[in-house]
């Protein structure tokens, strides 16, 4: 009898590459946050006088710490900033880096994207569409980003919609579109089905949504 060697091998790459691939991530996340950790020992100990003890020197050798670390200082700022003191020094610093040259285009620029992305009463990001590109009879999913304004939005009449059409199988890079509303379709599908869907390149498709059975009418 012959062993379908070929099926058993593919059959066992995919059970496995998704964990390699997702253990490579995080070792190399927690690599790159205990870097940083380890930079902050290495200055603290040029600024600490010959002889003179650091009292988180033998922290150094601690795996993880890195991550740890920056989870606590996210949390602790997160307390800062929801009340009133917090906010006004998020104020200052803002202010302070709006006066550099240079550092200014830069900050406020990731700034307003990082508020527009993971602001928690924004629309970005937020529903999946499907729309057609990139010519007329091709379909393809995108995510829903806004709606144009400013002066874009005073050269278009009716009501659009902002779409971030990602790339397969890389969704961090993509193409920014503006199309009017009535030729997007809006899916019922969460944002994480859709990326997934977008990332296998449609081999993984979620369920279609179950329509309600319609009531039995009375006798």
């Amino acid at each position: 009898m012959k062993l379908p060697i070929k099926k058993y091998l593919l059959a066992g790459l995919l059970v496995w590459l998704p964990l390699a691939i997702t253990i490579w991530v995080l070792h190399w996340l927690v690599g790159l946050l205990d870097s940083v950790f380890l930079g902050m020992m290495y200055g603290l100990d040029s600024v600490i006088p010959v002889g003179g003890v650091n009292p988180v020197a033998g922290l150094r050798d601690v795996p993880g710490l890195g991550v740890g670390l920056i989870l606590l200082l996210l949390l602790l700022t997160g307390a800062l900033v929801s009340n009133v003191a917090g906010r006004w020094l998020v104020r200052q610093w803002d202010r302070l880096f709006t006066q550099i040259p240079i550092v200014k285009s830069i900050y406020t620029s990731v700034k307003k994207v990082s508020d527009t992305l993971f602001s928690s009463n924004g629309n970005a990001f937020r529903k999946a569409v499907m729309l057609q590109y990139p010519r007329a009879g091709s379909w393809t999913i995108g995510f829903q980003t806004g709606s144009p304004s400013g002066e874009v939005a005073q050269h278009l009449d009716g009501e659009w919609m902002s779409v971030y059409v990602p790339t397969t199988p890389n969704p961090t890079s993509g193409f920014f579109l503006m199309v009017p509303r009535a030729d997007v379709i809006e899916l019922s599908m969460s944002v994480d089905e859709a990326l997934t869907y977008v990332i296998s390149m449609g081999a993984v498709a979620p369920d279609a949504p179950v329509a309600p059975k319609p009531l039995n009418p009375p006798a």
